[in-house]
Parts: C-alpha cells; sequence; structure tokens
C-alpha cells in the first residue's frame, strides 16, 4: 500500500499505535501455548513493521517535495 494523503497517513499511524498496543498486550500475557503466542507476536510484528516502512516512505517522499 502506498500513502498518498496527510489522511491515510494519520489513519496509518493510529493503526500503528493500536497494534503496538496489542503486541505489548499479548507479550506480557501469560498463556499455556507459547508457541501460539509466538506465531502472534510474529504477525503483529510483521504488520507494525509494514506499516512503519509505509509511514516513512511517505515522510521522505514528503520531505523532499518541500
Amino acid at each position: 500500500m502506498i500513502l498518498q494523503s496527510e489522511r491515510e497517513l494519520n489513519h496509518t499511524k493510529e493503526k500503528l499505535r493500536l497494534l503496538e498496543e496489542t503486541y505489548d498486550e499479548v507479550q506480557s500475557e501469560t498463556t499455556e501455548d507459547e508457541h501460539l503466542q509466538e506465531l502472534e507476536l510474529e504477525s503483529l510484528r510483521r504488520l507494525i513493521n509494514q506499516l512503519e516502512e509505509e509511514i516513512a516512505r511517505y515522510e521522505a517522499h514528503h520531505a523532499i517535495r518541500r
């Protein structure tokens, strides 16, 4: 996904914040199935990284245009 506007940037930043909160919650939970928890954390980390990259690309592109 390529961010096209400040509105999309703001929505993506909010999604990132929520994902990071979820990641922290899952990480701090005690669970009987550690493997499942690790899989969930890996999936969340991939999504977090993807959103961070999209934000960085948008901000870098718009910094050049200014």
